[in-house]
């Protein structure tokens, strides 16, 4: 049975329910979970398809998956989901999908099952093929520098081999006898080491010459929805001291642009009052078309400072070569039960921090997560307008540091657990 175009989870992709039979081509289960997790897995599909070339691909996924020649079993955007209380709600759905996928895989038999990203739900899938004798791979490792070092005993008895996108990883897995290689991250090599910010303004339609702020409350609606309203009132307070700042802010979905829209428009902003901010959204169609244009990483380039919710975007603001405010807030279940079982080991939270060993940009977490706070952190940036010497000579190093080729390494490991 298929099911339309139509009625897929993702436009124009079509989402099959028929199953394998197992010829000599080999057959590789991948399991993502959202648009970065795509983007890995796509890349991977590329790398494996040169070392297998009648290469079949099945899995959970998202559009670009589907374009590299993935059959989608499930949608990607099903797995994506926070916070310890926002898991315990969806739980059950949850489950059932994870035990669709894993019956398909156990009647596929393929020649490898690798887990992108999604550590809740693919390392208990990958635990359980493992036991059925199923060659395992986990694809971006999860944080065990910051959330408990000893989880990776457990990681190493769900998977085969850990593939990690930062350098520091692979000797902590050593440490406990799992393992693992660092692959490179695929965004060291999607950034310039120095980007052109004229060419983004241009391409996204800004003015030159005056101040530009862009704000990223996160890739998932409860972020926007928690981060939201302090970023735009941030955004407020700094267009009243700086009466040129033009903002934008690229969504990463539809249901995120619209519920960032609603906030807007309940602010009082841009609803034609001159005195206040307006407030671009830009949607993912919004990127002047290219190879793995992203409307974030054009705006994130185009900006003098950026705000943006702790995750990947950190990371990206990064690589652009931003100043950067990184704000984050957990619901408030979810941060006492964190803070009350010390489930937290790190005292810096940002990804360029951790790699830097440093602080070498803002935090504002949890309650320190003001309008006011936020503002003051960054003002200096877009008074400045660009990176002090020191930071940026940093931010080169560690984006040097991470480079690499992630998608022939990754599947270059992925080949050395296939039977000859």
């Amino acid at each position: 049975m298929s099911i339309s175009p139509s009625n897929s989870p993702i436009p124009g992709v079509q989402v099959s329910d028929s199953r394998f039979s197992i010829p000599d081509s080999p057959l590789f289960v991948l399991v993502a979970g959202e648009s970065s997790g795509d983007l890995l897995g796509a890349d991977l599909i590329g790398g494996l398809r040169e070392r297998f070339p009648d290469a079949r691909f099945a899995g959970v996924g998202g559009p670009a998956m589907a374009a590299a020649g993935m059959q989608i079993w499930h949608a990607a955007e099903r797995l994506s989901v926070m916070g310890l209380v926002e898991v315990l709600r969806h739980l059950p759905r949850l489950l059932a999908l994870r035990g669709d996928v894993r019956r398909r895989t156990l009647r596929a038999s393929p020649a490898a099952f690798i887990g992108i990203d999604a550590p809740d739900f693919n390392l208990g899938l990958e635990r359980r093929l493992k036991a059925a004798g199923i060659r395992t791979v986990h694809y971006v490792s999860p944080s065990i520098w910051a959330w408990r070092e000893k989880r990776a005993e457990r990681i190493g008895a769900s998977t085969d081999c850990v593939l990690c996108l930062f350098p520091m990883e692979p000797p902590i897995y050593a440490r406990h006898g799992v393992a693992a290689r660092f692959v490179g991250h695929p965004l060291a090599d999607r950034f310039a080491l120095d980007p052109d910010k004229t060419a983004a303004r241009t391409a996204l339609g800004l003015p030159i010459d005056v101040p530009v702020l862009a704000l990223l409350p996160g890739s998932r609606l409860g972020e926007v929805r928690r981060l939201g309203p302090d970023f735009v009132a941030a955004a407020s307070l700094l267009a009243a001291q700086f009466p040129q700042l033009n903002i934008v802010s690229p969504m990463a979905n539809a249901s995120c642009r619209d519920a960032f829209a609603r906030i807007i428009r309940d602010s009082g902003l841009g609803t034609g009052d001159s005195t206040k901010p307006a407030i671009t959204i830009l949607s993912p169609e919004s990127a002047v078309p290219g190879p793995r244009s992203l409307v974030s990483h054009q705006a994130m380039i185009a900006a003098d400072a950026v705000l943006l919710a702790s995750g990947t975007a950190a990371l990206e603001a990064m690589l652009a070569k931003r100043p950067m405010v990184v704000a984050y807030r957990l619901s408030a279940l979810t941060y006492r039960i964190v803070k009350g079982f010390g489930l937290l080991r790190t005292t810096v939270y940002s990804l360029p921090n951790i790699l830097a060993g440093w602080r070498i940009v803002p935090e504002l977490m949890q309650d320190a997560c003001t309008p006011q706070a936020l503002a003051s952190a960054l003002a200096p940036a877009l008074r400045e307008r660009k990176l002090d010497a020191s930071t940026l000579a940093e931010f080169v190093r560690l984006h040097e540091s991470l480079r690499g080729d992630p998608a022939h390494s990754a599947a270059s490991a992925v080949a050395g657990l296939v039977p000859a």
